[in-house]
């Protein structure tokens, strides 16, 4: 089992300021959390820097990912660097996702760049029920949609910031494994949790 943030923005995203080597070292101290996938907006620059940061520690994991832009409501797609073709439609990048071992994540569905009710429309594997940086009432809106379409519920702490991170993470049953942990989360094998601060960096 292993605790993971899907969900984490470097200064690679123009809205975010964290940096590679900080959150790298930030992660390598974390008593509990030791994965999290770089979902920098529509790049995957970020991923690349941090994987290379990252090769000094063994026990912690860097999972490609990118939280795409597209024509209907912000994707995340995990488990390739790849990024997907133009345009970027939700057909596409599920399509894309699909071709490259990936899996699909509804970000935030229902705030801002959400996908809302428009989800139901497209194979997503997965919802973000718990976004760091969400309100709670939206957080419920996103777990009864993984409902109604029986689909994993994931968090992430949608962090930009320093002060964001470590806010809440996806349990998943699963070893420090890109392909188990994509396996895992496609099966349902995930618990999402509030993360108390109880480390200060």
């Amino acid at each position: 089992m292993i605790r993971a943030d899907l969900h984490v923005h470097t200064n690679y995203s123009a809205d975010a300021t964290i940096n590679p080597k900080t959150l790298i070292d930030q992660l390598n101290a974390h008593p509990t959390i030791k994965a999290i996938a770089i979902t920098d907006h529509n790049t995957t620059e970020g991923y690349h820097h941090a994987k290379q940061l990252a090769s000094a520690y063994p026990d912690i994991l860097i999972i490609p990912a990118a939280e795409i832009t597209t024509t209907h409501g912000d994707i995340i797609i995990l488990g390739t660097a790849e990024l997907p073709p133009k345009p970027w439609t939700p057909q596409n990048i599920t399509n894309h996702a699909k071709q490259n071992n990936a899996i699909t994540i509804a970000a935030h569905p229902y705030r801002t760049y959400g996908l809302g009710d428009a989800a139901k429309n497209y194979q997503i594997d997965a919802i973000e029920t718990l976004n760091g940086t969400s309100p709670t009432n939206i957080n419920k809106m996103a777990e009864n949609l993984a409902k109604t379409l029986n689909l994993p519920g994931v968090a992430g702490s949608d962090a930009h910031y320093i002060d964001e991170l470590w806010t809440v993470y996806t349990e998943i049953q699963a070893p420090l494994d890109i392909n188990e942990i994509l396996k895992a989360i496609k099966n349902g094998k995930v618990k999402t949790a509030y993360a108390p601060k109880s480390i200060h960096f």
